[in-house]
Order: structure tokens, then C-alpha cells, then sequence
């Protein structure tokens, strides 16, 4: 019962996923939006965090999420270090710290 459900979360993160980009590309066909620096919104490492944002939101199961904003993550690690400036030399203890305390609350689940 729960794959089922899980099949249903999948689909409609996936459905939702497409709507939007599909919505980002037709408006960039239509009015150019880098014309109105807006271009950002169709960059492909962009479409991948709005692809984590959405199955973090409409999947019961964050596990898809979590790897895609990992991977964005990962792509955009210099422009992080350059938004954090300062606090830069602290992101790798912070993250490290997220994540153990992460895996301690899925292991006592």
C-alpha cells in the first residue's frame, strides 16, 4: 500500500515539476527572459533546485529531494561560499553537523 502511495508522490512531484518548467521555457520563448534578467529562472542548475524544491514539498519521501538539492548543491558550492562570504569557514562543520544530526533522527525512527 505505501509503494502505491509512494508511485502517487512520484507522479504528482514529477507532474508538478514539469508544469513549471514547462510554464519557465514557454514565458522565456515569449518574452526573453534574460532580456529582463530574469534569465536565471531557465538556467539548468536553477531547474534543478526548483526539481528538489518541488519533490522536498509534494513527496512524502525526501530522500529524491535531498540528493537533487545535494547535487545542486555540489554544482553550485562556489556561488554558496561567495553568498556566505564570512561565514564560508563555517559551512563545512555546519553541514556536517545537518547531516549527522539528520541520519541520528532517521536511525531512531
Amino acid at each position: 500500500m505505501a509503494t502505491h502511495s509512494n508511485h502517487k508522490d512520484t507522479y504528482l512531484a514529477t507532474s508538478i515539476t514539469l508544469i513549471v518548467v514547462g510554464i519557465l521555457f514557454l514565458i522565456d520563448r515569449l518574452i526573453n527572459l534574460s532580456a529582463h534578467g530574469l534569465g536565471w529562472l531557465v538556467n539548468r542548475d536553477n531547474l534543478l533546485l526548483f526539481t528538489a524544491v518541488i519533490f522536498l514539498i509534494f513527496k512524502r519521501d525526501k530522500s529524491i529531494g535531498i540528493v537533487l538539492l545535494a547535487i545542486w548543491a555540489i554544482l553550485n558550492i562556489g556561488l554558496i561560499i561567495s553568498l556566505l562570504g564570512q561565514l564560508s569557514s563555517y559551512l563545512l562543520p555546519l553541514v556536517l553537523l545537518l547531516v549527522g544530526i539528520i541520519l541520528f533522527i532517521l536511525y531512531k525512527r
